[in-house]
């Protein structure tokens, strides 16, 4: 299956989803390695790091993007996001570690009520299309 979207940073990345049920900021959200650490959020203690992140869209601080950009700089960050709805802070983050450290991280708006948990995704943004496609394991 495939599903497009809206590239907000263009990308390619492949990694198991992580699928948040309540929006995100990287500042004070989550620690250098990429866990949450949030204590009100409902999944504080999960790791992003190199998993394909889906959340209806980030929150708070405009500080996040620097907190996303450091994180993409040590290999900390998710390995591509998926968001509900546009958020200029996350891309921002992308589009500052891309500047700086040439690391690309694909930051794209699409539905994603369809991505099996458990799957190996795939996303493809380029500056005109967006595009998410996996693979599912069967026992």
């Amino acid at each position: 299956m495939i599903i497009h979207g809206r590239t907000l940073h263009p990308g390619t990345a492949t990694g198991e989803p992580i699928r948040l049920s309540a929006p995100l900021s990287f500042w004070g959200g989550t620690d250098e390695n990429g866990r949450i650490v949030d204590a009100h959020h409902p999944q504080c203690g999960a790791v992003l790091a190199g998993r394909v992140l889906l959340m209806e869209s980030g929150r708070g601080s405009s500080s996040a993007s620097s907190v996303l950009a450091e994180q993409i700089r040590a290999g900390s960050a998710p390995a591509a996001i998926i968001l509900g709805r546009p958020d200029p802070i996350i891309p921002l983050g992308a589009l500052v570690a891309a500047e700086l450290y040439n690391l690309n991280l694909p930051v794209v708006v699409a539905p994603y009520d369809a991505i099996p948990d458990g799957a190996l995704l795939h996303v493809s943004a380029t500056s005109t299309e967006a595009a998410i496609t996996w693979t599912t394991f069967t026992p």
